[in-house]
This record gives C-alpha cells, sequence and structure tokens, in this order.
C-alpha cells in the first residue's frame, strides 16, 4: 500500500514510460503528415476532438470508479480479518473454563490462526510461501493446494473437540461458528475479487479512444509550428492513459505490488496481537519500511 508521505513519482513514470513514447511517437507522425503532404489542407473541428474527449472522461470515470471500489472492498475485508481474529481468540479466552489444557489450546488457535492470514495473503498474491508457513504446515503432518482453507478446517476440527471436551453450550457453540463463519466469508471475498478479471473490452476502447484523439487532433490546431502540434497531441492524450492506468493499478489488489493491500504488514499486526492475548513470545518487531509502500 502506498504510503502517504513518501508517493514516488517515479515509479508511477516507469509504469506509463512505454505508453508515453508509443503515444510521442505516434504523435509525431500525425504531426509531420499535417505538415508535408496532402492532408495539411485538412481541418477537423476542435469540437470533434472534444467530443471524443468527452466519451473517454465518461468510460475513465466509470473505471476508475469501479476500480476504487474493487480496491477499497479488498482492504474493508482484510480489516474484517483483523477483527475476526482478535475475536476468536478473545471468545476463547473467554468461553473455556481454566484447567491445565487451557493454554495449549488457546496456543493452538493463534498460532494457526496467525499462519492462515499469511498463508492467505501469499495465495492471493501467487508467491512463494513464507518459511513461516512452510515449517507450519510440515509440522501439523497435512498440507493442501488451499492452504487457508485446510487451516480453517482444522480450527473446526478442533473446536468440534474443546466444545465435547469442556461440554460448552449451544450458544458458546454458535458463537464461535459464527466467528469461524465470517473468516470463511473473508478468504471467499478475497478469492472472487482475486480470480474476477475487469472487462478488457473497457482498456480496449479507452486505447482505441485515446489514438483516435491523438490523430485528429493537430488537424484542428491553428498550424504555427509542428513542435507546439506535436507537444499538445501528445500531452493531452498522457493526461487520459494516466488516469487509466491509475485505475488499472487499484482494480487489482492481490498482485504483490505497491498498491496492494498490505496483507503483510496486517498479518504481521495479528500475529502480534494473537500472541499477546495467548501469552506466548511475541514477534520480532520489524523496522520501519525505507520505501515508498508497504506489502
Amino acid at each position: 500500500m502506498l504510503l502517504a508521505k513518501q508517493i514516488s513519482i517515479t515509479f508511477f513514470l516507469k509504469l506509463i514510460k512505454w505508453d508515453v513514447l508509443a503515444i510521442f511517437l505516434y504523435a509525431c507522425l500525425v504531426g509531420m503528415l499535417d505538415y508535408f503532404t496532402f492532408f495539411k489542407d485538412l481541418t477537423i473541428p476542435l469540437s470533434v476532438s472534444a467530443l471524443i474527449g468527452t466519451l473517454l472522461s465518461l468510460l475513465l470515470a466509470f473505471r476508475t470508479a469501479q476500480s476504487y471500489e474493487r480496491w477499497w472492498e479488498a482492504r474493508i475485508i482484510w480489516g474484517a480479518i483483523v477483527n475476526d481474529s482478535r475475536t476468536l481468540i478473545r471468545q476463547l479466552l473467554q468461553f473455556m473454563p481454566n484447567d491445565a489444557q487451557k493454554s495449549g489450546y488457546i496456543k493452538d488457535f493463534a498460532m494457526r490462526q496467525s499462519v492462515w492470514c499469511y498463508a492467505l495473503a501469499e495465495g492471493l498474491r501467487k508467491c512463494p510461501a513464507t518459511e513461516k508457513v512452510d515449517q507450519y504446515m510440515h509440522k501439523s503432518g497435512s498440507d493442501s493446494s488451499n492452504r487457508p482453507n485446510l487451516l480453517l478446517s482444522q480450527h473446526a476440527e478442533q473446536l468440534a473437540e474443546l466444545s465435547e471436551h469442556y461440554n460448552l453450550n449451544n450458544n458458546k457453540q454458535v458463537q464461535l461458528d459464527s466467528t469461524l463463519q465470517r473468516l470463511t466469508d473473508s478468504m471467499g471475498k478475497c478469492e472472487r475479487i482475486k480470480n474476477t478479471v475487469f472487462p478488457r473490452s473497457y482498456s480496449v476502447l479507452i486505447h482505441f479512444l485515446i489514438y483516435a484523439l491523438t490523430t485528429i487532433f493537430p488537424f484542428g490546431l491553428d498550424d504555427h509550428h509542428w513542435a507546439i502540434e506535436i507537444c499538445l497531441a501528445t500531452i493531452v492524450p498522457v493526461l487520459f492513459i494516466s488516469i487509466e492506468r491509475t485505475a488499472i493499478l487499484m482494480q487489482d489488489p492481490f498482485e504483490n505490488k505497491p498498491t496492494d493491500t498490505p496483507m503483510t504488514t496486517l498479518s504481521n499486526t495479528i500475529e502480534r496481537n494473537l500472541m499477546e492475548m495467548a501469552n506466548l513470545p511475541e514477534p520480532e518487531q520489524k523496522s520501519k519500511p525505507e520505501t515508498f509502500y508497504i506489502m
């Protein structure tokens, strides 16, 4: 996730550099046609360019709004994961009577839930598992292609075990099951966002209109100087392409990019909280990021 005080302009420029280069070269080609061929006498009213610009603005407004909605939904989901992870351990602390086995149960749930958060983040980003997750899965003696789902199943199995062991009443069992269900729902929502591809037709149409604007825009300008025409025919489409690139950055919040939902940082926070609640040693505090984003 981008940090408010340190937003890198060079990061964004690197993303659009090839688009800017393509638009500039195309604008040069159109500009030369306007000056050195029979197209010199061709004039296209600026109102036509304004019409295309209006269509672009409407499409980009819709694209940006939908992309931000996906990004914000992902952040809300992970906020719920933070709350439900704490709630699960707090319910166990409250519902289970004090005996010799209580601390062991709490430790198991706290460790498994913190690993679940890391496993979910890694699965969404499609990146290799960390040593912490691999070691836990190896110790548990089971593995799956969907590790977060397996860990939730292990939660459910141990909840059934302790419910029978402590003879928990139905109300307490329902509350614990509701917390587990909310975690399952959050996982499913993340997978839905990850696996739902934003329609490619929007990008194709937007790029077509941008190049159409670049094509006709020079023919509506006064022929004072070719360099000015090329600059204007480049700057205006680049502004539109920058807005589209911003929307593309936000539409996929689980792609291991600086604009991602900070799942790793949130998982670290959850782990520290759960270890404290379970009276376990807290993990090492990571140093503050030196980059303009956190993951």
